[in-house]
């Protein structure tokens, strides 16, 4: 694995614990960009909007769009994969709560 496929897979996993986190399941693309940064991501808006898009594709959000801005909602396979129920390919292991 590449160190931007590491990239990548472990900014995965910090959109779906951010989504998680959230009430409804739900943030846009502008402050989870604005998360992504926290943690030290400083990456293009077309850079989360991939990762979104590959989250999309393994089932873990749903995306809808409003005007020019994607919203994304976490799903079941996205919370199990969060909760170290089931793992998706290509998203970061969470690790074990302590």
């Amino acid at each position: 694995m590449s160190f931007e496929d590491f990239l990548a897979a472990d900014a995965r996993l910090t959109i779906l614990k951010e989504l998680a986190r959230q009430s409804d399941g739900r943030l846009n693309e502008t402050l989870l960009t604005t998360v992504l940064d926290t943690f030290g991501y400083k990456r293009s808006r077309e850079w989360v909007r991939t990762q979104l898009r590959k989250l999309e594709e393994l089932g873990a959000v749903t995306l809808m769009q409003a005007g020019t801005v994607l919203i994304a909602s976490i799903t079941r396979a996205g919370m199990d994969h969060v909760e170290r129920r089931s793992l998706l390919e290509g998203v970061a292991k969470p690790s074990p709560e302590a």
